[in-house]
């Protein structure tokens, strides 16, 4: 029989993963099913111009993986049952159960609410493609006049206020965060933030939490009404709760707990890419819930998986966080690299030029995710007929 390998999620975690699996694996020995709940691969860093009104282009999944021998099932994963090896979905046929003999976990994160009373019923985010469209739709609604509430401080409120602003100066756009605005960044790069928003016209209300979200306003802890007519949440990231239902052993957040292989400690058979995953970069720190982890999560899960499956040695992915990239609207933006110790170092890259770093830096990646096999199929490694779990990674 085949060895079953199931990916869950086809975000920048899963899509590579599941690409590279496919390149090296001999697919008489190895099947390889993804199952993601839409049918396209979404470039979920560019999610805050689609909710300001811009086209993203269209990567469905079935042409991505085509020629691959991946499987993809587009529907929505409701259990993993870590005891049994099985993924329970939903799709438009109904409840299905799917086995695996080996899983690889990348569902990701959404927003994170908080606890706060009004966010789930009243805001809008721009963590998956279905909320930033109902945003989109909102503000088409609003046309050329009324206000939005960003609510947050990190890269996503940053990068989602100001493309609202720049895409639709009609409206009166504002921020507020519980923190000081850009407060993390070097000198240089936090005055060019500031003056970015002050160009595009952003009013900011720094030290102020939002502790109420209502249809037309959101109410800070100090009792200040903030009147908007659609507010966005960008307050954090949240992993799903299917992890810790599951049985797998999490932290307080939820995400799942691996060792240096990316496997579940509790259940070494289940592997976990991307924001699931609760690991510590090589300054010690947690790697942040981001796309720059998921790039070095997906090799080492990856490598990993080849690994005990085909008896290779396994390398040593580095675990480390370089830097924050901000866009600014589409012409504007700032890469603030960061020390061992993940502080800004002074210097920064801003403007047009970092935009157009980052601008290619997101087109690669797609265009990477687009030709998982690269046109030409390298290596083809078999199943190893007997095979261990190497019991930690062996440099290459």
């Amino acid at each position: 029989m085949q060895h079953r390998i199931v990916v869950l999620g086809a975000g920048y975690a899963g899509a590579f993963s599941a690409g590279y699996l496919a390149r090296q694996l001999h697919s008489d020995d190895f099947e390889i099913t993804v199952v993601n709940a839409e049918p396209d691969f979404v470039e979920r860093l560019r999610l805050h111009q689609l909710a300001a009104g811009q086209d993203l282009r269209h990567r469905p999944l079935a042409e991505v993986f085509a020629g691959t021998d991946i499987r993809l099932r587009v529907a929505r994963v409701t259990q993993v049952d870590a005891e049994h090896r099985t993924v329970t979905v939903i799709d438009g046929e109904g409840i299905d159960r799917l086995e695996y003999d080996t899983l690889l976990y990348t569902l990701g994160s959404t927003a994170a609410d908080h606890g706060v009373p009004g966010v789930n019923e009243h805001a809008f985010h721009v963590a998956a493609r279905p909320s930033a469209l109902r945003l989109r739709a909102r503000l088409d609604e609003l046309g050329e006049d009324g206000k939005v509430l960003v609510v947050g401080g990190n890269l996503t409120a940053i990068e989602a206020a100001t493309e609202i602003a720049e895409s639709r100066p009609g409206l009166r756009v504002s921020l507020a965060t519980s923190g000081e605005l850009g407060g993390w960044l070097g000198t240089k790069a936090r005055r060019h933030l500031l003056r970015a928003f002050d160009r595009l016209g952003i009013a900011v209300h720094e030290h102020t939490t939002i502790e109420r979200v209502e249809e037309a306003s959101a109410v800070a802890a100090d009792g200040t009404v903030f009147a908007s007519d659609a507010t966005v949440w960008a307050a954090g990231f949240a992993v799903h709760p299917i992890a810790a239902a599951s049985g797998l052993e999490v932290v307080a957040n939820g995400q799942i707990t691996v060792d240096r292989q990316m496997r579940s400690v509790s259940h070494p058979d289940i592997y976990v890419a991307g924001d699931s995953a609760f690991v510590i970069g090589e300054n010690g720190r947690p790697l942040p819930m981001s796309c720059a982890s998921a790039g070095p999560t997906s090799k080492q899960a990856t490598a990993a998986i080849i690994g005990n499956l085909t008896g290779r040695k396994i390398p040593t992915i580095t675990m480390s966080y370089v830097g924050n990239h901000i866009s600014l609207g589409r012409k504007d933006a700032i890469f603030q690299p960061v020390d061992g110790a993940a502080r800004s170092k002074s210097r920064a890259l801003c403007g047009r030029t970092a935009a157009r770093v980052k601008s290619a830096i997101l087109d690669t990646a797609a265009w990477a995710l687009s030709h998982p096999t690269f046109g030409m199929p390298s290596h083809k490694y078999r199943l190893a007929t007997t095979r261990e779990h190497s019991p930690d990674v062996v440099a290459a």
